[in-house]
């Protein structure tokens, strides 16, 4: 059976940030001085998260884009870092503040929670059947893409960036029930997506039956 639980474990299980061992330690160090050679170890060792996030938040068309300004934020912001937590969380925290201010920027912002449920319909509606033997974490990604705007964002910060409903309405500039009935709106269609029925092929008609549906006010 296939539960809000799966989603969040198989999102979250993955592109955690690179352990700050000795020698990024060292890079950091290096790096806020001004050491360029440094700050590339340090966007090598994090820039596979940073992108997941990004495509996540904005989709595959902005992600290079918006990663490209996020590390060139946090090498201006650097010489701020002073260690009071892990590089990579300072790093993430970062990535996420400049991505919502982007999101805001482009008027994004409170219009895309004033869709109603229809436009999360249509947009499972014309997804087309899974190709049998794809993975579910390939399905789990193909769907978060295919949510308006509102709902991915309060899905991404809630489901798999683990933020409560408080701080994503303060973040969204909504209030906490919008961010609660946009997140079951969100796991709703996804789950519709996830047990669709596989292209033939797999001998399988789902991945083992609809999930009971969670509640809007879930946290």
């Amino acid at each position: 059976m296939l539960t809000q639980g799966v989603t969040t474990l198989e999102l979250r299980g993955q592109a955690r940030p690179a352990s700050l061992h000795p020698p990024l330690e060292e890079a950091v160090s290096a790096a806020s001085a001004g050491d360029t050679r440094a700050f590339e170890r340090l966007y090598r060792a994090h820039v596979a998260r940073v992108h997941s996030l990004a495509r996540r938040m904005a989709g595959d068309g902005e992600a290079d884009e918006f990663t490209q300004e996020i590390f060139i934020r946090a090498w201006e912001k650097l010489p701020q870092f002073r260690g009071d937590s892990a590089f990579g969380t300072w790093l993430y925290r970062l990535a996420v503040n400049h991505l919502l201010t982007r999101w805001r920027s482009q008027g994004l912002r409170r219009a895309r929670f004033l869709d109603d449920e229809k436009v999360l319909e249509r947009a499972m509606e014309t997804v087309p059947a899974r190709p049998a033997g794809v993975d579910l974490q390939m399905d789990v990604e193909a769907g978060i893409a295919r949510l308006p705007d509102g709902s991915r964002a309060v899905f991404v910060l809630h489901d798999v960036e683990g933020y409560r409903h408080e701080e994503i309405a303060q973040m969204l500039g909504i209030n906490e029930g919008t961010s609660k009935s946009q997140l079951h709106r969100a796991r709703m269609a996804l789950r519709g997506f996830l047990t669709q029925p596989a292209r033939a092929g797999d001998g399988q008609a789902d991945h083992g039956g609809s999930a009971p549906a969670s509640e809007a006010g879930e946290s």
